[in-house]
């Protein structure tokens, strides 16, 4: 099997005031090397590495909100605080420096363990209903107060984005974090406006939030929102398990204001609904792109593999992900690709895989994870 043409990957893609020279996005991936969450000039290096190898655009790793136990590590990066501000402006001015386009992905991981660390916050975890996972109580319950200070504080770090010059920003709201766990029946058990029995009644969380970023920074900054049906506390869990819960789930978060859906699957190959349209069906992506009409990045597996980078040298090779990866791309399933661990080894993949040179990027290793390449 020989790759199709990769011309559809570097074709331009425009959003609102955002306007990418490609389709290839850098996905977040958490790195916990802001010491004390303040990212510094390693930060603002790594990140300008993927601006000068071509990435379209950049989103960052996870960068939390003003709220107590907001975060689960104590060196995930903070997005508020002068001094944690300041550093984040010092990472999107390398980035445009070196022609590259970015935005944070801002986080609340809610009442979610760390697999990294043993750190936890000072002061009680928060969720919808005290749960990490079904049936795994851990820290309080969120009240009516704490939902609207948290509402706010993802407006403001929205605004705040906007103000320091980044292009976009993503609210992370997959992978059993805080707004995943609204989400989740597993862990939403609340009889108020924010919980019931249909996956629209525990969007309402989202939802708000989305509407209060939007006023922030007004109609012409993209808002991109990451969803999964997957959780980190069950791979198996399903959000949506037809096109029309999945309509019920997301219309009301794009009529809110989300101008993407980055939909993260394990496997980006997989369709969401194998049973409508069958094994070669639309996945997560494109079933969120038919639905509401938005834009979408797909997002799973990219580039993991060494069979998936040979493809793109051209060589003979047994599996057929980027054959698949590029003619779900050319038949406008999705409207972007993010890569994840494959940049983490390698900052000139996107450069290297344009110019032909596939068979000369630096394969991931587990090494790299412990260092800002």
């Amino acid at each position: 099997m020989r790759m199709s043409s990769t011309d559809i990957l570097f074709k331009p893609f425009k959003i609102k005031s955002l306007e990418l020279a490609n389709r290839i996005v850098m996905a977040p991936m958490t790195r916990s090397m802001a010491p004390a969450g303040i990212p510094g000039a390693a930060n603002a290096a790594y990140y300008k590495r993927r601006a000068e190898g071509q990435v379209g655009l950049i989103l960052s790793e996870g960068t939390v909100i003003d709220r107590p136990a907001s975060r689960n590590d104590f060196n995930i990066p903070l997005f508020h605080g002068e001094e944690a501000l300041a550093g984040w402006k010092g990472v999107i001015d390398a980035v445009h420096e070196a022609g590259g386009k970015m935005g944070p992905q801002i986080w609340h991981t809610g009442s979610v363990t760390s697999f990294m660390t043993d750190w936890v916050p000072d002061v009680a975890v928060e969720s919808p209903s005290a749960l990490e996972g079904p049936d795994k109580p851990r820290g309080k319950a969120m009240s009516d107060e704490d939902i609207a200070d948290t509402i706010a504080a993802f407006a403001k770090a929205a605004a705040d984005a906007k103000r320091l010059g980044f292009d976009v920003a993503e609210i992370h709201g997959a992978h059993g974090y805080l707004i995943d766990q609204f989400f989740w029946d597993g862990t939403n058990h609340r009889d108020d406006n924010y919980g019931g029995k249909t996956i629209a009644e525990r969007s309402r969380f989202a939802v708000e939030i989305i509407a209060a970023v939007r006023k922030a920074v007004g109609p012409d900054f993209p808002i991109i929102i990451r969803l999964s049906q997957w959780k980190q506390q069950d791979y198996a869990a399903r959000l949506a398990t037809s096109p029309a819960e999945m309509e019920s789930w997301l219309a009301p978060m794009a009529d809110a204001g989300v101008d993407i859906f980055h939909c993260s699957q394990r496997r980006f190959w997989e369709p969401e609904f194998p049973e409508i349209d069958g094994e070669d069906g639309l996945n997560f992506a494109g079933w969120a792109k038919k639905i509401t009409g938005a834009a979408t990045i797909s997002v799973g597996s990219v580039g993991l593999s060494g069979d998936f980078i040979g493809s793109f040298s051209g060589e003979e090779v047994s599996n057929a992900g980027i054959d698949k990866l590029l003619t779900r791309m050319e038949r406008d399933e999705f409207d972007l690709v993010a890569v994840g661990r494959a940049l983490l080894s390698d900052p000139n993949w996107v450069a290297k895989v344009q110019n032909g040179n596939g068979d000369k990027v630096e394969t991931f290793t587990p090494a790299s994870l412990g260092e800002l390449v």
